[in-house]
């Protein structure tokens, strides 16, 4: 009997570790191309951007975005943040100290704040207008820094 139950406590575990493992999988936002919002197919169409690389889903979408780069800023932003070149350091609105408990997901990124105002602004705001407020060339340099190109 005590067999059975130091097994069934084994199973429970590894069932248990086995969900919270695939549900952070599935949670793992895929980056897009910051001009025409298309799948990235391959890495090969990218630019040099504030230290990193911003990828496109062609050829084409690199000569748009250098021409207009201000125009899709927040986008590439956000892509530095989503493939892991940029980190938060501090929060977007305001360059304060991040509190731990005041967390907004935008875009499929969980983004921090220092306080519940900074928050419930950012919580507020939809869409387009949610990922502008955090990662917008004014935001992002106050709460992101760029590790390096990969």
């Amino acid at each position: 009997m005590r067999k059975f139950l130091v097994m069934l406590a084994v199973v429970a575990v590894a069932s248990i570790s086995g969900y919270a493992l695939s549900a952070a999988d599935a949670k793992k936002v895929e980056p897009v191309c910051v001009v025409g919002g298309g799948k990235l197919e391959n890495m090969n169409n990218s630019v040099a951007y504030k230290g990193g690389k911003v990828y496109f889903c062609c050829e084409n979408c690199p000569k748009e975005f250098e021409k207009n780069t201000a125009k899709y800023a927040a986008k590439a932003n956000h892509q530095l943040v989503v493939t892991e070149q940029a980190k938060q350091t501090k929060c977007p609105l305001s360059g304060g100290k991040l509190n731990p408990d005041a967390n907004v997901e935008v875009g499929g990124v969980s983004v921090g704040f220092c306080c519940n105002n900074c928050k419930g602004k950012v919580a507020a705001a939809k869409g387009d207008e949610q990922v502008n407020l955090v990662f917008s060339d004014d935001a992002f340099g106050k709460g992101f820094e760029v590790s390096k190109a990969k």
